[in-house]
């Protein structure tokens, strides 16, 4: 076996990351995943996640987990609305369609991945800063100082990965599209009339450029995306001041100044906002070759794309198992010729995956998009 007696370094305890873990771990690979937050407990915030049936459905199925993940996911319907908040399309969830792509609250996916690993798998508190290499093994360096060595490293710590420079010069570009993500807690109390609106679906609301993507059911939360091209004149949303919910609120507010009052209403109860421009790393860019030892990239970190296809996480965890496959079927030479046909093949499909996504952003910025293109 190619990692027979070999120390596998995971970076990054995302879904990615820790599915990879799984699959090498099950079938006896010595791997650990290093992940920079605190410990278990340490919330993910962000929208829900949909496992397609073609991609990552067939990823939990291979680790053995897809019926775990129909127990936790939700069967989410959808609902088009006008600015004036008039229903324009709505469709429930039927029996049949269950199991399509519901969808699952980070943190249960994470649990759920942490809970079919070993005890101390992942190794928490723990940022990656650099590599080096010493004789026939990597050195791990992290922002506490320690150091940790393995023989083979695969980097699954997001779009924002200090070891892409191992292996790509591509670097992370702003793509023009920002996104204000919110979160409601007590949406029954606090946005009743909104959390009515919803009637238990994804809520979908374009106007003049403005996109509003809400979910009543992302665990004990209503949270929710608004999407717009990026200012000519902004960088980075810099413009905007995070720390200070109450000018978000007024941001949004007078942007959406003719939408109906239950959008406002949306608004006002939110918690706390998070800004993101959102971003994507090209595979234009040939990939090293001739790297001195295993290594290579999986999920974001490889080929970080916006959310507007779905397809993110769902790529990444192909990825996984077909990086696992490669390296656990007997079928190559060496660990690098395993990586090299992983490369070969993800370049194709993670290529098609944001050529779908960078198109679907194109035409939902449009004035003139409605929700209803994809509704129908």
């Amino acid at each position: 076996m190619l990692l027979h007696n070999k120390k596998i370094a995971i970076i990054g305890a995302g879904p990615v990351g820790l599915t990879m873990a799984i699959l090498l771990q099950q079938k006896g690979i010595d791997v650990t995943v290093y992940e920079r937050d605190k410990d278990a407990q340490t919330r993910i915030w962000g929208g829900t996640l949909d496992l397609h049936k073609d991609s990552g459905q067939e990823t939990m199925k291979k680790a053995g987990l897809l019926e775990k993940y129909f127990e936790l996911a939700i069967p989410m319907g959808r609902t088009v609305a006008d600015q004036n908040g008039t229903i324009l399309f709505t469709h429930k969830t039927t029996p049949e369609e269950a199991h399509d792509n519901p969808e699952i609250n980070r943190n249960d996916l994470r649990n759920l991945l942490l809970n079919n690993l070993k005890n101390e798998t992942v190794v928490w508190n723990s940022k990656v800063n650099a590599l080096e290499i010493k004789g026939e093994k990597w050195i791990l360096h992290f922002e506490n100082n320690k150091t940790e060595t393995a023989d083979f490293v695969i980097g699954a710590n997001g779009g924002m990965s200090a070891i892409r420079k191992y292996i790509t010069d591509a670097e992370v570009e702003e793509t023009g599209t920002f996104m204000i993500q919110g979160e409601v807690s007590q949406a029954e109390i606090n946005c009743k009339d909104f959390l009515n609106l919803c009637d238990d679906n994804i809520l979908m609301t374009s106007y003049n450029g403005n996109l509003l993507v809400a979910n009543p059911k992302n665990a004990a939360s209503l949270s929710y995306n608004v999407i717009f091209e990026t200012p000519s004149d902004w960088v980075s949303g810099n413009e905007l001041d995070f720390t200070n919910t109450e000018s978000i609120c007024s941001f949004l507010v007078n942007r959406s100044s003719d939408w109906a009052e239950s959008y406002k209403e949306l608004f006002r109860a939110t918690s706390f906002f998070v800004g993101l421009p959102t971003r994507k790393i090209s595979l234009e860019n040939e990939w090293k070759n001739n790297r001195p030892l295993p290594i290579t990239l999986i999920g974001d970190a490889a080929h970080l794309m916006p959310p507007f296809a779905g397809q993110g996480a769902n790529i990444g965890l192909v990825d996984a198992m077909i990086l696992a496959e490669n390296l656990l079927n007997g079928k190559f030479e060496s660990i690098e010729t395993a990586i090299e046909a992983y490369e070969q093949e993800m370049f194709v499909y993670a290529k098609e995956a944001q050529k779908e996504t960078r198109n679907n952003e194109l035409v939902m910025r449009a004035p003139d998009f409605s929700f209803m293109r994809f509704a129908e």
